[in-house]
């Protein structure tokens, strides 16, 4: 989606929803229509801006954590780049504005621009800028494509970006020579769909095999400095698909993510995870559930089609796909978990034995 300037009087008026996701009709319901016109340069302004303004919508599916990078962040990240020479000053305009946002990223939108952000919804008089852009530009899930920027960028310059908002957060424990891996379980407590019913046994194993094991469990209300502390900090992130699994661009290059991929969601695991994992040196491992470890026997039978072929039985209908990623629960099958974290363990280790010393 290429964002709306106001080079084209034209063509104005134009009505535009500045969120990315043009055809997924559920989320641009939650945002609302701005409408772009020409007016009098005669029309008093109430406040005169010097820079040019930016502006997007934070409504849309803002409230799920992996959303506001893919929808939000990653494609303002890449809209900057694509308009705005480095240096150049502009402001950000936001509609559709929630409130706790801007404090959530308190550390990296001044990274975008050092002038305060302007509340669209709250405004009573007119501000005039030299020129607008309205909307963001995406290059897709989590993806940035070096062929379509002026000055080529790739989801590993966003990595950098992150890490450099954060790193003053960076956990002591980074200086401390360890002899166990650090890994992250992610659990999805108090979650409707993919919870892993075995925690414990799985922390457990996890410790025997010689993790220093930390169970991760956030909220909206998760501070990414805490966040940024603990996964940057680890070796390795394990969690099931789902949004919290968007911490692991806090990573170091090298370390390990481990995707647990409940039956039905293949596609979205590898295009959500799996592939910018990939992008960013990650070592990237699959943990496929097998028929007998998910909830979903229990309700549908190993024969049923939604367990024998899940393509099928959802047909591309996202609302099936409620069945795998609302139903669905985990509980690993012991032996094998364990020896598949033997083989974690090593890689982990190695990596550890080779840039924690």
């Amino acid at each position: 989606m290429d964002p709306t300037t106001n080079s084209n009087s034209s063509a104005l008026p134009l009505k535009t929803k500045p969120y990315p996701r043009k055809r997924d009709e559920a989320a641009m319901s939650k945002v609302k229509e701005l409408t772009l016109t020409s007016v009098s340069p005669k029309l008093p302004c109430g406040v005169t801006h010097t820079s040019p303004a930016l502006v997007f919508s934070t409504g849309g599916y803002i409230g799920n954590f992996f959303h506001q990078f893919m929808d939000v962040l990653i494609p303002l990240f890449i809209t900057v780049n694509s308009f705005f020479p480095e240096n150049q000053d502009f402001i950000l305009v936001i509609s559709d504005y929630q409130d706790w946002w801007t404090p959530k990223y308190k550390d990296l939108l001044p990274r975008f621009t050092n002038h305060p952000i302007i509340n669209m919804d709250n405004e009573t008089i007119t501000h005039c800028f030299p020129s607008v852009i309205v909307g963001l530009v995406s290059h897709g899930y989590m993806i940035m494509n070096p062929t379509l920027l002026p000055h080529p960028k790739t989801l590993v310059d966003f990595h950098y970006f992150l890490l450099n908002a954060y790193h003053q957060y960076q956990d002591d424990r980074d200086n401390i020579i360890n002899t166990r891996p650090r890994l992250v379980l992610v659990n999805r407590k108090d979650s409707v769909g993919r919870v892993i019913l075995n925690l414990k046994e799985v922390k457990s194993t996890a410790n025997e095999l010689g993790f220093d094991v930390t169970v991760f469990e956030p909220n909206k209300n998760t501070s990414l400095a805490e966040s940024y502390r603990l996964i940057h900090g680890s070796h390795v992130m394990l969690g099931v698909h789902g949004a919290a699994l968007t911490n692991f661009l806090f990573l170091r290059p090298g370390c390990m993510l481990i995707q647990v991929v409940p039956i039905g969601t293949q596609w979205v695991s590898d295009q959500y995870f799996g592939g910018p994992a990939r992008v960013l040196g990650l070592e990237y491992m699959e943990y496929k559930v097998r028929s007998e470890e998910s909830s979903l026997v229990e309700k549908y039978g190993a024969n049923h089609l939604a367990l024998r072929d899940p393509e099928a039985f959802h047909g591309g209908n996202w609302s099936k796909m409620r069945v795998y990623m609302k139903e669905q629960n985990i509980k690993f099958d012991m032996v094998r978990f364990k020896r598949y974290m033997k083989d974690a363990y090593n890689k982990a280790k190695r990596f550890m034995d080779n840039n924690d010393s």
